[in-house]
C-alpha cells in the first residue's frame, strides 16, 4: 500500500446528503474498529506490566518510561507531518499503513527478550499510531455535519474503552491458570490488526473534503489557517483541559493493575482482568456515548455545554477515584472506579468535535494532530512516567505498595485543572464558534 500521490482538491462544497447513511455508518463502524486496535496495542502493556517486570527484573521508573515518554514522544512528533500529509492525500491510505506499522511492532514486543528491543518496539508502536486518530477525524468529520460530529466522534472515540476491555480480554483468555505468558498475549493482539488494515483499505473511499469552495477558509493557504488556529481561545482551553484529563486517567489505565497486584496479593488474576474490562466496556463506554449525546442536544442552545459537560462529569468522577485508591476492599475499589470511568468519558466527543469545527477547513487534520500533541507530550508521555518515576522514589521509605497508592492519588491535581480548564473554555466558546461559522462558510 503508498500513499497516493495526487493530491485531493482542497476542499468541496459540503453535501452530507450524497453520502448514504449505512455506508456512513460503516465506515464510522471501521473506523472505531481501527481506534479500539489502537487502544488494545497502546493499553496492553499496561495489564501485562507486572509479568513484564518480573520477567526482565525491571523496577517502576524503567515501566514508567515503556508505558509513557518512549511510546509518547515519535507518537506526538511524527503525527504532525502525517497531518499536513492527510490534509493532502488519500486519508484512508495512512491509517490502513499506520494501523500495519503499529500492529506489527506490537506482536514485535512479544519478540523482545531485553529492557531495550521492548523499548524500540514501543517506539515503532508509537510511531505507526501517530497516523490512526488525525485522518480518521478528517474523514469523519467529512462525512457528518458539524451538529452531529459531537455524536459521531463520541462513537469513533467509543474505540478506547472497547479497545480497552479487548486488551484485559485477551489477557484473561491468555494468562488463565496463573501461565504469565505475555509475549503471546502481544502476539495475539497485533496480527490481528494486519487484517484489520487490508479490509479497510478494501473497503473504504477517500471522501471528498468538506467545506465552502467560495470560502476565505479554502482560499487560504495552509500556514496562514494554522496560524488562525493557533489564536482561537476555546481551542486551546480544551487542548489544556483534555490534556490535564487525560494526564490522570493514562497514569490510572497503565498503573491500576499494578496497584491491584500488589495492594491485594491474593486476588484472582483472570477475575480481575474480567471484571475491569467490563468496567472499561460498559461504565466508560456509555461515558463517551453519553457525553456526546448531551453535548450534541445542549450545545444546540448553549455552545458552552462543550465545556460544561466535561466539566461536571469530573466534578463527580474525581473525588470517588480519590476514595478508590484510599478503601481496603477490592471490589468497593471496583465500584468507586466505575464513576470515574463513566464521568471521564463526557470529554471525548465533545473535545475532539470542538478541535474540528474550530479548525479551518484546510486543516482540520492538523487541528487533530495538534491537539494530540499537546495532549499526548503532556498526558500520555507525562502521566505513566510520572507515576512511575515518583513512585520508584518513593518505595525505599513507604514500601511498594504505599509508594504507588500515593503516587496514584497525586493524580487528583491535575484532575482538579482540567475542570478549571473546562469550566474557563465553556466561557469562550460561543465566540469562537461563530467565528468559526463566519470563518468557514
Amino acid at each position: 500500500m503508498t500513499v497516493n500521490t495526487s493530491e485531493s482538491p482542497v476542499v468541496q462544497q459540503e453535501d452530507f446528503n450524497q453520502v448514504s447513511k449505512p455506508y456512513r455508518t460503516y465506515v464510522l463502524t471501521i473506523l472505531t474498529l481501527v481506534y479500539a486496535f489502537n487502544f488494545i496495542d497502546r493499553q496492553i502493556i499496561g495489564i501485562l506490566s507486572p509479568f513484564i517486570k518480573a520477567d526482565l527484573g525491571l523496577n517502576d521508573a524503567q515501566l514508567g518510561w515503556l508505558k509513557g515518554l518512549y511510546f509518547a514522544v515519535l507518537y506526538t512528533v511524527v503525527g504532525i507531518p502525517i497531518a499536513w500529509l492527510a490534509d493532502r492525500y488519500s486519508r484512508v491510505n495512512i491509517v490502513a499503513i499506520s494501523l500495519t506499522l503499529w500492529s506489527g511492532f506490537t506482536a514485535l514486543s512479544g519478540m523482545a527478550t531485553t529492557y531495550t528491543q521492548l523499548a524500540i518496539a514501543r517506539i515503532g508502536v508509537g510511531i505507526g499510531e501517530a497516523g490512526g486518530s488525525p485522518p480518521s477525524h478528517s474523514i469523519l468529520s467529512d462525512l457528518y455535519p458539524k451538529e452531529k460530529r459531537a455524536g459521531a466522534l463520541a462513537i469513533y472515540s467509543l474505540g478506547i474503552p472497547f479497545g480497552i476491555m479487548l486488551a484485559f480480554f485477551a489477557s484473561a483468555f491468555i494468562l488463565k491458570g496463573g501461565d504469565a505468558n505475555w509475549r503471546l498475549v502481544m502476539l495475539s493482539v497485533g496480527i490481528p490488526g494486519v487484517l484489520l488494515a487490508i479490509l479497510l483499505k478494501l473497503t473504504i473511499k477517500e471522501p471528498p473534503r468538506g467545506g465552502n469552495l467560495n470560502s476565505a477558509a479554502a482560499k487560504t493557504p495552509s500556514w496562514q489557517s494554522i496560524k488562525v488556529l493557533l489564536t482561537i481561545p476555546s481551542w486551546w482551553g480544551m487542548c489544556i483541559a483534555i490534556s490535564l484529563a487525560s494526564f490522570g486517567s493514562y497514569a490510572i489505565s497503565t498503573w491500576m493493575m499494578d496497584f491491584y497486584l500488589r495492594a491485594y496479593p491474593n486476588l484472582d488474576l483472570t477475575s480481575l482482568l474480567i471484571k475491569v474490562g467490563i468496567i472499561n466496556g460498559t461504565a466508560y463506554a456509555f461515558g463517551v456515548w453519553f457525553g456526546g449525546v448531551i453535548t450534541d442536544k445542549w450545545g444546540k442552545t448553549n455552545r458552552g455545554a462543550y465545556g460544561w459537560v466535561p466539566a461536571l462529569g469530573l466534578l463527580v468522577g474525581v473525588p470517588a477515584y480519590i476514595c478508590s485508591v484510599q478503601v481496603t476492599d477490592l471490589n468497593t475499589s471496583l465500584m468507586l472506579l466505575t464513576v470515574l470511568l463513566f464521568t471521564s468519558g463526557f470529554y471525548l466527543g465533545p473535545s475532539f468535535a470542538l478541535a474540528q469545527t474550530l479548525a479551518p477547513v484546510k486543516v482540520r487534520a492538523m487541528s487533530t494532530a495538534l491537539f494530540f500533541f499537546v495532549l499526548n507530550i503532556i498526558a500520555l508521555g507525562g502521566g505513566p512516567t510520572f507515576i512511575g518515576i515518583l513512585s520508584k522514589s518513593l518505595t525505599a521509605e513507604h514500601g511498594e505498595v504505599e509508594a504507588l497508592r500515593l503516587s496514584l492519588s497525586a493524580v487528583s491535581v491535575p484532575y482538579v485543572l482540567a475542570i478549571v480548564a473546562f469550566i474557563w473554555t465553556a466561557r469562550k466558546i460561543p465566540a469562537d464558534w461563530a467565528a468559526a461559522e463566519k470563518r468557514n462558510g
